[in-house]
């Protein structure tokens, strides 16, 4: 339909990925810049950038441009996706030629915000930009037959926002869009190791601790995990040890409000659709879907079957990759 130069992209708050439909997932890198700030100069992009959050001298700083799913800081979001569009492009050798970009969007962004993910992708070298709902895409790239006059209720947890959505028709017949997902967690845990051992941890130990030992609200074999950080009250370098139970404790609060949007969903579905998500069940998409224990959490708390998506961390970025040929079906279902 548009020729052979094109992509799909997963602009998230913790990850950019890039697919292309010959080659799959061709780049999948964290959403962080390191810059200087001195001279405003970009130093690094991706993994080469995380590496250096909380590890790096005054002048530079390495910073997420991306927050709640949307663009938080313009430039360096254009700068940062010009630097993964020249890696797309050599991947798929398209030196010469601009490729068709799909790109998701949350599903409860603004005018103002899909405008400007949109401007920052064709500042970044795209020939056509289309936007396509982050449920909608994640619904395609975990298999589940959008198209057809079924529902299909997919919840995306992503790093700044849980989607959740009933799609049917190839359109969103309701959806919850939360600012609320696996960043939140790690703020929790955050959070909660400074109030009760007065510790100092950064987030990428919060990251690895929810990892590791995080658990959904469900019943489990206590696990403990070492964490390092800086005791607040001596400011000297200190170990103690944490239990999941402990950890989920923390995240509780946020698990519990990411059910509540599920419940919100299903409340305002069309009794027509009902019957379908009964049979069919929920499907679990994203970085949260991984997080143990929450298939079961959910299915008891929910009482319908859930599923998790084939790729959960890659749903989106398939999903949009995939939606170009059924983007023009979308549309006029939209319209």
């Amino acid at each position: 339909m548009f020729g052979q130069a094109e992509i799909g992209i997963d602009l998230g708050t913790a990850n950019l990925l890039v697919y292309s439909k010959d080659k799959g997932i061709i780049v999948n890198e964290p959403s962080v810049v390191a810059i200087n700030k001195d001279t405003n100069k970009v130093l690094a992009i991706g993994s080469e950038a995380k590496d250096m959050i909380g590890k790096t001298p005054g002048r530079i700083i390495a910073t997420r441009p991306m927050k709640d799913g949307v663009i938080a800081d313009f430039e360096i979001t254009t700068e940062m996706l010009k630097g993964l569009m020249r890696k797309a492009s050599k991947e798929l050798g398209l030196s010469l030629r601009k490729p068709t970009v799909v790109v998701c969007t949350p599903s409860g962004a603004t005018t103002v915000e899909r405008r400007a993910i949109e401007d920052a992708i064709k500042h970044s070298g795209a020939k056509e930009v289309h936007l396509i709902e982050e449920p909608v895409a994640a619904a395609i790239g975990a298999d589940l037959p959008v198209e057809e006059p079924i529902a299909n209720l997919i919840v995306d947890i992503g790093g700044g926002t849980t989607e959740v959505a009933i799609i049917s028709y190839g359109g969103i017949v309701t959806c919850n869009s939360v600012r609320l997902a696996g960043d939140k967690l790690d703020e929790d845990i955050v959070h909660y190791i400074r109030k009760t051992y007065n510790l100092l941890i950064g987030e990428r130990t919060a990251e690895n601790i929810k990892m590791e030992i995080g658990h959904a609200l469900i019943e489990h074999v206590e696990q403990t995990m070492a964490v390092r950080g800086r005791d607040l009250m001596t400011g000297l370098p200190k170990t103690i040890e944490v239990s999941s139970y402990e950890i989920q404790q923390a995240i509780k609060e946020s698990l519990l409000s990411i059910l509540e949007s599920i419940r919100t969903t299903l409340e305002t579905c069309p009794p027509e659709l009902s019957g379908d998500i009964v049979d069919r069940g929920i499907v679990l998409s994203g970085g949260g879907a991984l997080l143990k224990g929450m298939q079961e959490w959910v299915s008891e708390e929910i009482l319908v079957p859930v599923h998790v998506a084939p790729n959960p961390l890659e749903s989106v970025a398939i999903g949009t990759g995939r939606s170009l040929h059924v983007l023009k079906a979308l549309q006029k279902v939209k319209n």
